[in-house]
């Protein structure tokens, strides 16, 4: 097993690989004493590159990473296929199995700035469609993905519609049991979305080069209070309902006779109670 850390440079290309020769197993350099680090695992066995975002790297990096993985796929001829080791819990047995793997070397190579020159002829290379997903398909992709150990999920954003999670309560017999919910909030408008309410971390998943959803974490020794939103939202309230027509057609017909009725003057036409 070969691994490779993405890395942040302050120059064109902007980040770079390079590979990690120090431990014996995967699991010396895959632990929580590397959470803010972002690895590519080429298993040369199975033909996997495996992509890992440390529980606390940042966005970006996590982005970089991705491109990479890619570039690095096409370096090894594509007969090697991408994978997300953080699609599994840390007691996964597939997880547990990759920790275990010995460090070896191997044909893969540091992907440096000169392997830029030809990323920008390629456009397929780290392409990722923006697209809006069939919900129920993309929930299902995105639940797939284990939860990240000590956050807690506050919002899910599918297709530019904002969701939340709440708890009901479902009571069998003397037993009473809970379940998790999502909420639907509303439209996110066009332009700016601040979420600067807490320290929040995102989680973005993709599936097929098809981004599936958005995830804002929090940790779950924050204190969560109810939600407050401090950004701008459009309902999707209904406009339109099951009627009787002929209510809609005496609406529109005009009386026979008016009322005889003198209005005093200076009173408003409408009823008093409007």
């Amino acid at each position: 097993m070969q691994i490779f850390e993405a890395i942040e440079v302050r120059e064109f290309p902007y980040f770079l690989s390079v590979e990690v020769t120090e431990g014996e197993i995967v699991g010396d350099v895959v632990n929580n004493y590397n959470s803010h680090k972002v690895y590519l695992l080429v298993d040369h066995d199975t033909k996997r590159i495996w992509t890992y975002n440390g529980p606390n790297s940042s966005f970006k990096l996590q982005i970089y990473g991705g491109i990479l993985a890619s570039m690095l796929r096409k370096q090894l001829r594509l007969f090697y296929r991408v994978y997300s080791l953080n699609t599994y819990s840390k007691d996964d047995s597939t997880f547990q199995e990759i920790l275990k793997k010995p460090l070896a070397g191997g044909r893969a190579k540091t992907i440096d700035k000169e392997d830029f020159s030809s990323m920008a002829a390629d456009s397929k290379v780290g392409d990722i469609i923006i697209s809006n997903p069939r919900f129920s398909k993309a929930l299902d992709n995105i639940n797939e993905v284990s939860q990240p150990e000590e956050f807690i999920r506050i919002f899910l954003i599918v297709g530019g519609i904002l969701y939340s999670e709440q708890e009901t309560t479902e009571t069998f017999f003397n037993e009473e049991k809970t379940k998790i919910e999502l909420l639907k909030m509303g439209r996110l408008n066009n332009g700016f979305t601040f979420f600067n309410d807490r320290n929040y971390s995102t989680r973005l998943i993709v599936k097929d080069r098809s981004i599936q959803g958005i995830e804002l974490y929090i940790h779950n020794y924050e204190k969560v209070p109810s939600v407050e939103l401090k950004i701008p939202l459009i309902k999707e309230e209904k406009i339109s309902r099951e009627g009787n027509i002929n209510s809609l057609i005496k609406a529109f017909k005009i009386p026979e006779k008016l009322s005889d009725d003198i209005i005093p003057e200076g009173r408003n036409l409408q009823s008093d109670d409007n």
